[in-house]
Formats: C-alpha cells, structure tokens, sequence
C-alpha cells in the first residue's frame, strides 16, 4: 500500500504570502480563514492569568469541562449526553481525526458534500479511507440530501455533515436532516458532525445531529462561536457504544490538550454576552457583504445562513480561482481563499470570503476590491 497523496491547502499559502507582504510593511486585510478577529471573552482570559500564577499545569483532562458540555447539549438541544461520551482534543482537527479513526477500517467509503472543507478529503486520504464527493450546487443549496446519500450504490460506509457547512454557510433543514438520518439508520451508514459553526446561524436555531441520532458522532470546538481559535480547544461526542474506543486511542495518539485552555474554555461558556455580541458583529459583517456584493459583480452566492463565509461564483471572471485570489492578494492586499481548495472539480470558478474580520478592515476591503473588480470585469469582457 502507497502512502497517499494529499492535496495542498491553497489559502494557507496564500496567507502565508500576506503575512510577508505584511512583514514588508503592506496593509493587509486577512478574510483567508475563519478565524474570529475578536479573542477570547474577556473573563476566560482573566481566568487564564489565574492559573498562570497559581497552577503548575501537567496533563490533565478537565471533567468539570466535560460536565459542562453535556449540560451544554441537554440546555441547547434537549439531549441527553453523559460526561464520559465526551473527549477533550487539541481543536476540531484531532477530533475529527479520533472520530473516523474509532469508527472506519481502511478503504471505508465515507460520503461527503462537495464544495466541502479541504481537510475532510484530506483527511480521509490520509488515513486511507475513500472520500465519496457528492457535487451539491445552487439547486441543492450546496448541502447533501437524503435522495442524493440514498443515490450511491453501494452505499457508503459513512458520512460527513456540515451545517452550517464550510465554505458556504449554508444549514440542513430540519426535514433534510432527520431524512438523512433515517436513511443512514436503514442502511447502516455511520454519521459524523460537524458542528463548530453551531451559535453562528442567522436564520434561527440550529439542529444537532444528535437530536435525531444517539449514535452519530459530533465534532465540536472553542475556535469559532467562543472565539478561541489560538487556544486549541475542541471536543468530540461519541456513542457509548465508542467510548471505550476513543479512550485507548486519545490515551496513545492525542493525550489531553493544554490546561490552561481547558481551565478558560469552562469560564468561556458562561460569557454568553460577549460571545453573542460577537455574532452580531458577525450579523452585521454578512450584510455588509451582501449590500456590495453587487457593486463587485457577484450575484450567485451561496446562501449564507450560518458561520461567516461568503462563496462566490466568479466563473464570469476567471478559470483560475488560485491565480485569481493571488492576483486580488498582490494587487490590493485582501486576503481570501480560492474555491479550488473546497471543491477539486468546480472549484476553479469560486471563492470563499470571511466576514469574520472586524467591521472597519471589512469596509476597508470592500473600498479596495470594488474598483479592482470593476477592473476584472473590464478585462474580462
């Protein structure tokens, strides 16, 4: 068996091109990643200044934290979810990882949307599973469907679930979701969550998988809706079924992630306030973006309806996302990413931008890109 081929992720590329351009003294707009512009609530900081000075730290695995996530699931989804089901990681990475490693042999098939994160194709690659991509375009609002699982023969060993999804934002229906359920209960297939956007939706509540399935995994993290992304803290939920599966794999693979996150993470969850503030600052960013999407000549988005991405078709302007994105990079100094990193087929022809900067290097973005895509509209005729 060869070692696998994995695929460049091209916005970090090209953000590490405008981290130079900055050390160059150019002015830099990073909408690359979905990285919060806001840190971590303010008493979650405090409490890390605490244990600075008061705890020596080693490994350690925080079981108020977990408490505190199943209470989490039981106040937010009515869900009932034992402190034991749920294991501390370094980020959604590694729990993404611990979830596909518990539950697939090698040359699983694991279905997934496409446009989709690069890492999940990856991902699966790397641990020598086979990706299944199911194209999900403007008529499907770029998420997977129950017909569209149920349309695979055979069926597949697994799949993946992102709503809000990355790069588009765009949320299952509670119908879809509980078709899609049903249909991976009748056939066998394992399901896994990807729930990091979850607190960031602008059309109302969110469902969780588990709401639906006990036996779906969910992955979950501190970098997105708390702001924390730095601070490498995430979670994964498996079934009991799992969890002594996913105790001897974090005890040889991952063992805990930092204390010092853990301690802030458990304080974070009680800053409601801020943290909601924070997603009205998002709200706000996202219809910035759709008032001047217009003025840039880009009129077929994916509907954002969560997270804080805009992913737009620029098929009118250019066959080269990548070259395209580096150009906007070189020329303006607006950092974005290049759909071919979401979907290997169609990707050519998208972009992805993040609203999740602060208002006034937004509105500074917006000022730099609407001539130059004036320009690109010019050249493109």
């Amino acid at each position: 068996m060869t070692v696998p081929r994995i695929d460049p992720f091209h916005a970090v590329g090209l953000s590490t091109l405008a981290h130079r351009m900055a050390a160059e003294g150019r002015s830099i707009v990073h909408m690359e990643f979905g990285q919060p512009s806001t840190g971590a609530p303010k008493a979650a900081i405090a409490e890390a200044h605490r244990i600075l000075d008061s705890d020596g730290m080693g490994y350690w695995e925080s079981t108020p934290l977990k408490a505190r996530i199943a209470r989490h699931y039981r106040d937010s989804y009515d869900v009932s979810v034992e402190p034991e089901q749920i294991w501390l990681t370094c980020g959604a990475s590694p729990a993404f990882v611990l979830a596909l490693n518990c539950c697939f042999a090698p040359g699983a098939r694991i279905a997934l949307a496409r446009p989709g994160y690069v890492a999940y194709r990856n991902t699966l690659r790397a641990l020598y599973l086979e990706p299944v991509e199911i194209a999900c375009g403007p008529a499907e609002r770029f998420q997977l469907s129950a017909a569209a699982i149920a349309a695979l023969d055979p069926p597949p060993d697994g799949v993946i679930l992102a709503s809000p999804a990355n790069p588009t934002g765009t949320i299952l229906s509670t119908e879809e979701m509980q078709a899609i359920v049903a249909l991976c209960r009748a056939r066998g297939i394992r399901i896994i969550s990807d729930e990091i956007y979850h607190g960031l939706s602008y059309i109302g509540p969110v469902r969780s998988v588990l709401q639906d399935d006990p036996d779906a995994l969910v992955v979950n993290s501190f970098s997105k809706y708390f702001s924390m992304a730095g601070w490498r803290l995430g979670w994964l939920v498996v079934p009991p079924a799992l969890v002594e599966a996913a105790q001897t794999r974090v005890g040889n693979m991952f063992l805990t992630p930092p204390s010092l996150s853990q301690h802030a993470g458990l304080v974070a969850f009680d800053c409601r306030e801020e943290l909601e503030g924070h997603v009205r600052m998002y709200r706000h960013n996202r219809d910035l973006m759709l008032e001047h999407l217009p003025a840039l000549g880009l009129s077929r988005i994916a509907p954002p309806d969560g997270a804080f991405y805009i992913y737009a078709d620029i098929g009118h302007l250019t066959d080269d996302s990548l070259a395209f994105c580096a150009r906007l990079l070189a020329e303006t100094g607006v950092a974005t990413a290049p759909g071919l990193d979401f979907d290997p087929m169609e990707g050519h022809r998208f972009m992805r931008f993040s609203f999740a900067v602060s208002t006034d290097r937004l509105e500074e973005a917006l000022r730099r890109m609407t001539p130059w895509f004036a320009r690109a509209r010019d050249a493109a005729r």
